[in-house]
């Protein structure tokens, strides 16, 4: 299964809307059958881009955020309910609000494992960057000074508990005081970049030992990538550091591989800055393939 999120509403600048078609086009859906995969394609749900929010410049495009993540967790839980992997082609990183919403709405306790250079646990109080794409997990989450709009945006309590969100490859430089304060206050398990990049596979299967037992979801920022190696994200600034995408396979392979992941998105890929190397993009499209074939390597068991 897999739906694109084309929205670039919550990111820094327009751009990542325009992640799922360049996928798409870059061979995803014949890569993941060439795999034995069985590929239903639902499309892209609503386009939305982002713009300069001068009204609300500390939580920018709220509404459409809010909208985006409501349409994707009505059409998720559809999907989900197949029972075959869900693949989310965004778009931001809110997508994984929306995926934990789907889950949710099936009646799950979501757990996710959130691949990503950053904790996104900001809020509108904590900077004033005003992009929610660095704001996700507070809003997931539910923090102090998060939008309640977006925190409720699909049920009246956060969605997600801080037990049940594991950080995967995060670069603690980059983190805020703030979202340091907040990991160590709700005492969130975070997997560091070091220990991803040097035993990939090693740090995946610790990132969800960290969660409880049953389904889990994935979320991948690929601004977690060394973006001279891969240079396919939104935000530039990881350069020399953070996995390569063959060091990102492995540990790609072994939570997707997992017959509890039901789920993997895919968020903050810029194909115009893919357009740098040509191989950025096919090299990517191939990890997902080779994660997706130790899917069904474990499931012919």
């Amino acid at each position: 299964m897999k739906v694109g999120v084309p929205s670039s509403a919550g990111a820094y600048c327009i751009g990542v809307e325009r992640a799922p078609y360049a996928l798409r086009m870059g061979g995803l859906v014949e890569a993941l059958a060439a795999e034995g995969a069985q590929v239903m394609d639902a499309g892209d749900l609503t386009t939305r881009r982002w713009k300069p929010d001068r009204h609300q410049p500390r939580v920018q495009n709220l509404d459409d955020e809010v909208a985006s993540i409501r349409e994707l967790a009505d059409v998720a839980s559809v999907l989900l309910a197949e029972g075959e992997l869900l693949l989310v082609l965004g778009g931001s990183c809110t997508v994984a609000f929306g995926v934990c919403a789907a889950i949710a709405r099936q009646g799950g306790t979501p757990n996710l494992v959130y691949i990503d250079r950053h904790l996104d646990l900001n809020t509108p109080l904590s900077t004033d960057e005003g992009s929610l794409s660095w704001m996700g997990m507070a809003h997931a989450l539910g923090l102090d000074g998060a939008a309640r709009e977006l925190v409720e945006a699909t049920q009246d309590t956060a969605i997600l508990e801080p037990s049940r969100l594991v950080y995967l490859g995060v670069d603690d430089t980059q983190a805020t005081e703030w979202e340091r304060t907040q990991v160590r206050d709700l005492a969130i398990t975070v997997v560091p970049q070091a220990q991803l990049t040097h035993h990939p596979r090693q740090a995946a299967e610790a990132a969800r030992a960290a969660l409880p037992a049953g389904p889990f979801v994935v979320h991948l920022d690929v601004d977690v990538l060394d973006f001279l190696d891969a240079p396919i994200a939104e935000n530039v600034n990881g350069r020399n550091s953070g996995p390569s995408l063959a060091q990102l396979e492995p540990a790609l392979a072994a939570l997707i591989g997992h017959p509890d992941c039901r789920a993997l998105s895919i968020a903050q890929l810029d194909p115009a800055h893919a357009g740098s190397d040509d191989t950025a993009l096919p090299r990517f499209v191939a990890v997902l393939a080779a994660a997706v074939a130790a899917r069904q390597l474990n499931a012919a068991g």
